[in-house]
């Protein structure tokens, strides 16, 4: 019997899923999980491909008229409890203070003295908050429309923890606009959603499915929800950004009110929209496989690596400085806009050990340099989207010319192998039993990856979509944009439905 072939990351997708995403975060020098429960330290390398995405997101934003800004960490409780849809959204993941002062007992312990007037809520979300200052800063049309953004970090006190996916503080961008006109505020909702679904597909090379929510699955307090969903590896489905169209129901909280052109007392129409360190996430989840993470060239933290081979202390002095001749040259190519992004190893272990410690990584080119190498003008390649066996040989010349090349059609590459994951795991599916069929694992000791995103009718009624959700665990993920109007059965109960919807398992 043929042994299996050994892999950087065990377990295996196949093996376990859920462990193998584990391990990549670990061995990926992504994160880790600290001292506190259920939040994480993200480490150097997961913090420059996060620093990465948010320049390429603020990019975007900026282009379109917004602007940052910075709004308070904690949220008074009384904001919460304005909207009352909302407060009920968050109330059970809200971390609370009740006192602002430690005092010593007497017997070496620290306790919470100082109660305060009025509990503070460590924000979940910021809508409450912007909004009582919108509502100070708005006083006529014009000072319509207001387009913010902040950087910002959150805290949602979760059970079930998971690194990047599911922590009780993660780090996101969160918009919080304010309009004249209904219209107005849907035209930004809809804008945003597109601005992500370009993120996700052209830097984060992951194909998105766009649609709206169901009221069932709404924002707390929106009137709408648009999202974009990514199909992991494991056939789920992960809620990759959200854009909210939030009408007047938090300008009726916060008293946003707006003196109009015919000069009468208006309510203003608000959105409010995210991404978040989740986004880390979905990239390990989509490109990464048995050997490590696989960094999307556009936004990796580096996209080269220069592994110097010294097999002595005479050799190193020159090796070093062939290998900084290079990296020289390289800095001056640009890819995606920006100058290549090169690191050279000088750590004194062996370069396989480098090598596989990049490869998990999951840096796009790892470049061997030896003597050999310098004596010949050469480098010796290898791209992390191939085998990493598979390696190849070019002078110099050609590897700074063709570097920026072979950087855009990684990024293509991973794009299209995501693209056929999703495609080749998405179906119509009329029949409740293979509906069921399609949802449930064969071995329920040890499930397999199954499923995928099945485009089914749907009655529009709660009870239908609870009792799926009840039964399967599975969800209602979007009502897609791209579906058309179409006769058929809801797949629960069977009555009419007018329109397909995707239902998948999720995280």
């Amino acid at each position: 019997m043929a042994k299996n072939a050994k892999t950087g990351i065990t377990p295996t997708r196949e093996e376990d899923y859920s462990e193998w995403y584990q391990q990549i975060v670990r061995a990926a020098e992504m994160a880790e999980t600290s001292a506190v429960r259920g939040c994480m330290v993200i480490k150097p390398w997961g913090y420059q491909l996060w620093e990465n995405m948010k320049a390429g997101l603020d990019k975007m934003f900026k282009e379109t008229g917004h602007v940052n800004a910075y709004f308070p960490l904690f949220i008074p409780l009384s904001y919460l409890e304005k909207e009352a849809e909302h407060v009920e959204g968050f109330a059970k993941e809200c971390a609370v203070v009740t006192h602002h002062r430690l005092e010593d007992n007497g017997e070496g312990k620290l306790i919470p003295t100082g109660e305060l007037e009025e509990p503070l809520i460590v924000r979940p979300t910021s809508e409450t908050i912007i909004g009582a200052t919108y509502a100070k800063w708005v006083q006529s049309y014009r000072d319509l429309p207001i387009l913010i953004n902040q950087w910002a970090n959150v805290v949602r006190w979760e059970m079930r923890t998971r690194l990047f996916l599911r922590t009780a503080e993660f780090l996101w961008q969160e918009g919080h606009t304010v309009h004249e006109t209904s219209e107005e505020a849907w035209q930004e909702t809809k804008m945003i959603l597109d601005l992500y679904k370009k993120f996700a597909e052209e830097y984060m090379a992951i194909p998105v499915i766009t649609g709206e929510k169901t009221p069932g699955e709404r924002f707390p307090g929106a009137v709408n929800t648009l999202c974009i969903e990514a199909m992991m590896q494991d056939r789920k489905a992960l809620q990759a950004g959200t854009s909210h169209f939030l009408g007047q129901n938090f300008s009726k909280a916060s008293e946003i009110k707006y003196q109009s052109r015919s000069e009468t007392i208006e309510y203003t129409w608000t959105t409010s929209w995210g991404v978040s360190t989740r986004l880390v996430g979905a990239l390990i989840m989509v490109h990464g496989d048995d050997d490590g993470m696989v960094m999307p060239p556009r936004i990796a933290p580096a996209q080269i690596v220069l592994l110097p081979i010294i097999k002595n202390e005479e050799q190193k002095p020159a090796i070093m400085a062939y290998c900084q001749k290079i990296t020289d040259k390289l800095k001056q190519q640009t890819v995606f806009n920006r100058s290549l992004e090169v690191e050279i190893d000088t750590r004194d272990i062996n370069t396989g050990q480098k090598s596989w410690n990049w490869i998990k990584k999951g840096i796009p080119i790892r470049v061997e340099v030896g003597p050999r190498d310098m004596e010949n003008n050469s480098v010796f390649i290898a791209r992390r989207d191939k085998g990493p066996k598979e390696k190849f040989s070019l002078t110099v010349d050609e590897f700074i010319q063709q570097a920026p090349v072979m950087l855009e059609d990684m990024q293509n590459q991973l794009f299209k192998k995501a693209k056929q994951l999703l495609d080749d795991n998405s179906k119509q599916i009329d029949q409740h039993d293979e509906f069921y069929q399609y949802f449930t694992a064969k071995n329920k000791n040890k499930p397999e990856l199954h499923g995928g995103f099945a485009y089914s009718h749907w009655c529009q009624s709660e009870k239908c979509e609870e009792k799926i959700k009840s039964d399967l665990s599975v969800t209602i993920r979007c009502i897609p944009f791209d579906q058309p109007a179409e006769k058929g059965k809801c797949i629960c109960c069977g009555k009419e439905s007018s329109k397909r919807v995707v239902f998948a398992k999720s995280y």
